[in-house]
Parts: structure tokens; sequence; C-alpha cells
């Protein structure tokens, strides 16, 4: 089987991670020092689709790293209901692929009028967007030609991880990021984490995840509906519980999204009381080892992504032309 573009694109994030590592080295630099004598109140996350889910990685990795408040924006507050928002004082990282959305656009510049800090981390380094922030963070990740986003997600999740490590003065952290190009090669070698069987007379289903894993287990679930046409919801664990746990008196099959770090033993238990109520559930678990555990949702994605072409496939679907779906995504 030819591989995919998907597929190629994804095989390319380890080397564009390591020019990233290596060129934006002088700029993360500068940005943390400049972070730590700002002290902002709080981190303002602007993003879409992918973007948006690098946004929930963002607040488990800010949040635990530095102890700085991480919120989500809704870009229609500014541009549908044309409200200006108190950011004064605060960075607001803006994380986009493209940088032409006009709501994220619009964002930018309500937050750079609010008096904010807005740092862009943008792979088209000529758009709009970069004329309009103070610090641009290059994701070095290449044309996009792929529909779904997978290197441009890889290189936004690398980037924060590199700015989190350098303003929190996290040195083990610094050093693992430095390996993260060999760790994702190791990913691409590994055996699938899911496959077409998976998903076998599947067309609803939750993935569940927690604390990070949970924003792997969001990002998954929108490839799953937007490259494969399964209807895929994702759900805290904890969450989960509160409600969505009603879901499965209607034979919703249950995913369960693994990353090794200090969440697995509360996640975990929750899915045992699942299985010992004789709950199936399919376990996406990586077969590497010894992977860091905040570079675990990095190598854990670079995997999945090379799955997606053949359980696409299965369903009839060429990954390429994904029905109703574009490459770029401009939204007001």
């Amino acid at each position: 089987m030819t591989e995919s573009l998907l597929s190629l694109e994804a095989k390319e994030t380890p080397a564009r991670i390591a020019e990233q590592i290596e060129e934006n080295e002088h700029t993360i630099a500068k940005l943390g020092s400049h972070l730590k004598i700002m002290q902002p109140r709080f981190i303002y996350m602007v993003g879409r689709g992918s973007s948006d889910h690098a946004s929930g990685f963002a607040k488990y990795l800010f949040e635990t790293e530095t102890g700085v408040p991480v919120v989500g924006a809704a870009p229609s507050v500014t541009s549908i209901y044309q409200r200006k928002m108190l950011l004064e004082k605060s960075l607001v990282l803006v994380v986009s692929q493209s940088g032409r959305s006009p709501d994220v656009i619009q964002q930018a510049q309500m937050a750079r009028e609010a008096g904010a800090f807005v740092v862009a981390i943008v792979n088209d380094e000529d758009s709009p967007l970069a004329d309009i922030i103070d610090v641009i963070l290059p994701l070095k990740a290449g044309e996009q030609k792929a529909v779904g986003a997978t290197k441009t997600h890889l290189t936004a999740l690398a980037a924060l991880l590199q700015l989190a490590a350098t303003w929190s003065h996290n040195k083990e952290l610094k050093k693992s990021i430095a390996q993260l190009p060999e760790y994702l090669n190791q990913a691409i070698e590994s055996p699938p984490v899911l496959n077409p069987e998976s998903f076998a007379d599947t067309e609803h289903c939750a993935i569940l995840g927690r604390g990070f894993g949970y924003s792997v287990a969001k990002e998954i679930s929108m490839k799953l509906k937007g490259l494969c046409g399964i209807h895929a919801e994702p759900f805290s664990t904890a969450e989960f519980l509160h409600g969505g746990v009603g879901l499965l008196e209607h034979q919703l099959k249950i995913f369960n999204t693994i990353v090794e770090d200090e969440s697995y033993a509360s996640h975990m238990s929750y899915i045992k009381q699942f299985e010992q109520s004789e709950i199936a559930i399919t376990h996406i678990h990586q077969a590497l080892k010894n992977i860091p555990p905040r570079l675990q949702p990095l190598t854990l994605l670079q995997r999945f992504y090379l799955d997606l072409t053949p359980i696409a496939l299965s369903r009839g679907i060429d990954v390429n032309n994904p029905p109703g779906l574009q490459k770029i995504t401009r939204t007001v």
C-alpha cells in the first residue's frame, strides 16, 4: 500500500523538531527570561482544531511547571460578540498552523490592544498573524499539504515544552527535550497503538484520558471523526463518571488513553472499576519504555498518526481526501 500524504508528513516530525530546537533556542531563551521578569498573572490560550488541543496540553504543562493559571479563549467573544477581555499583564499564546483564520487574528489583535504580551506559535512565518504580535515562535514544520495536521501539531507541543522548560528552569525537562527527536523516531518504528480491527462494527466510541492523557484523547477523537468517519468523543476519566458512563447502556465502545505520569494511578483505578463491571475497554498504549512522562503524549500521537491511514481505508475513506474537510479552515 502506498503511504498516504498524512503518514509521510507525520514521519517528517523528528527532523522538523530537531531543526526547531536548534533554530528557536535563542528566541526561547530570551522569551523565558522575559517571562521570569514579567511574571504573567495568567496565560490566555488561543487556537482552533488541533491547535486548541495544544492549548489543552499547555494548560497541564504550564500549570504544573510554573503554577501560572491557564485559560482557553472563546474567539467568538471577540469576533461575534464584539467584546474585549481584561488581559493586562497576561501572556497570550496563539497557536496556529496557518496564522490566517480571521477569528484567531482578531483575538490576537484584541489581546495586544488590551495590554497582553502576545506570542504566536505559528508555522507560516509570513502570515498576517505574525505582523500583529510581540514574539513569534516558528514551528519549523515545513509546508503542510495533508488535510489532517500531524507534524504541525507535534511541533506546536514541542515548542510549548521548550518554553515551559526554559521559563521554569527545569533542567531535567530541557535535557529530555533534546532527546525528543530520537524518541519520536522510536515511536515511528514501534507497533501500532490502534488498528482497523479495533473499530470493527464501531460507529460511536468514547476516548478516555486523564491530565495530559485527556489532551491526547481530544486530538485522537477529532482525527477519528474527521479522517475516519468514526463518532468519537473525548472524556476526562473523572468526568465520565459524572454522566458519560450512562452511555454504556447504548453499546458505546470505550478506549483508554494511557500516559504514565502522575495521573496514571488515579486514572487506571477508574479503568479497573469499569473492567470489574465487565465493561470492555481497548487500551491505547505505546510499546515504548522509559519515555519521560512529559514527552509521552507526543510519542503516543506520533505512532497514532501512522495508524490513521489503514483505519480510514478499512472504512472506505481516502485519508488524503476526507469528506468535508479542508487543510486551512477560516472561521469568524
